[in-house]
């Protein structure tokens, strides 16, 4: 069973998170102490050879790295008694040092501490090339169905998610994906808040949805926010730090109960246009914006009656309302929202013809 988001707060989140940022800086700093260790080594033997037996910087670093390789070639020039000495030194203190500088190269290799840095490079390096995406914080019971009905749809999005299982199964597939507490304006940031077009907010408490829409909206003011919500008293508080829309799980539960009870036949209709996937039947909405080509033009002007399959169910206005099976000489405004409805091959068709 997977478990609810929790990207959120609760538990040992900051934990996780620390132990997430820990680790990238974990391999820089292995790689910078193995580039420490090997500079050292090689210019430290270097100098001492040009130092003792006065040779020049080239013979001083051939020397040193035939030593340290236990390559055994012979010396390049006679040794001194001092610079056998030095040698020696050399030779223990040294090759024991390159060992180890090589043991922690080769153990971050085969654990994969720089193959995930590397990942997590390209993985930031990719969200921040996306524009109008969504985020979607928690992949839990309520997130995995929403990461799904996205990818379904072929919709860019980043996830962000706290448990590190979750969040390397979600790499595994292909996904951007942010781990880390979505309730921190930084790791919001790390997701692409800032150029993103949605935020979809279904952490495992109510607590933490608010949370994250209150920060989602101050870093974005032009964000949709949609939120999860569990206790209708957090539906007012939601909508009032910015959420958009406002989702109760089991308030629509109760009522899609109700509807297989009462209204069978509409609410399988619903579930064709919304939630089947082996469907051809598709709901599908058309924004007019100021750039449209069909704004302050009659419906009649689109051509709707002229393709077989597709339905003009009703207009939203800006305002809200909906003009259900509008006239045919009702003009366009900006804001309005075209409600298609049809097969869903010939819906896309119609809508990407306006568009």
């Amino acid at each position: 069973m997977i478990r609810e988001g929790n990207a959120g707060r609760s538990g040992p989140c900051c934990t996780s998170v620390q132990v997430n940022r820990a680790g990238v800086s974990n391999v820089f700093r292995k790689l910078l102490l193995f580039s420490v260790l090997i500079t050292v080594l090689m210019s430290g033997g270097t100098l001492g050879y040009v130092l003792i037996e006065g040779w020049s910087w080239f013979d001083g670093l051939y020397m040193t790295l035939i030593t340290l390789a236990t390559i055994g070639y012979g010396e390049t020039h006679a040794l001194s008694d001092a610079g056998r000495l030095f040698t020696m030194v050399l030779i223990l203190f040294g090759s024991g040092l390159l060992v180890y500088a090589i043991t922690l190269l080769t153990v971050m290799v085969v654990e994969g501490e720089i193959a995930n840095a590397l990942k997590g490079v390209r993985m930031r390096s990719a969200i921040a090339k996306l524009n109008g995406h969504t985020v979607i914080c928690g992949y839990g019971s309520t997130g995995k169905h929403v990461v799904d009905e996205f990818g379904r749809l072929g919709r860019e999005m980043v996830v962000i998610e706290r448990d590190t299982h979750l969040v390397n199964a979600l790499r595994a597939r292909g996904l951007l994906c942010v781990e880390g507490d979505a309730t921190q304006e930084s790791t919001l940031e790390k997701a692409g808040i800032l150029h993103a077009s949605g935020l979809v907010a279904c952490l495992h408490n109510d607590a933490d949805n608010l949370f994250v829409s209150l920060s989602a909206r101050g870093l974005n003011p032009n964000l949709r926010i949609v939120a999860k919500a569990l206790e209708e008293s957090s539906h007012r508080k939601l909508r009032a730090v910015g959420a958009d829309a406002v989702v109760m799980p089991n308030y629509i539960g109760g009522l899609r109960l109700v509807a297989e009870m009462l209204r069978p036949g509409a609410t399988t209709l619903l579930d064709l246009m919304l939630h089947r996937h082996d469907q051809n039947i598709l709901a599908e909405e058309l924004a007019i914006s100021d750039q449209s080509a069909v704004l302050g033009n009659p419906l009649s002007t689109l051509g709707i009656h002229d393709w077989r399959g597709v339905s003009l169910v009703a207009v939203q206005s800006d305002n809200g309302q909906y003009l259900f099976n509008p006239p045919d000489d009702y003009c366009l405004q900006r804001g309005d929202v075209l409600v298609l409805m049809g097969e869903s091959t010939r819906v896309t068709a119609f809508a990407d013809s306006l568009r």
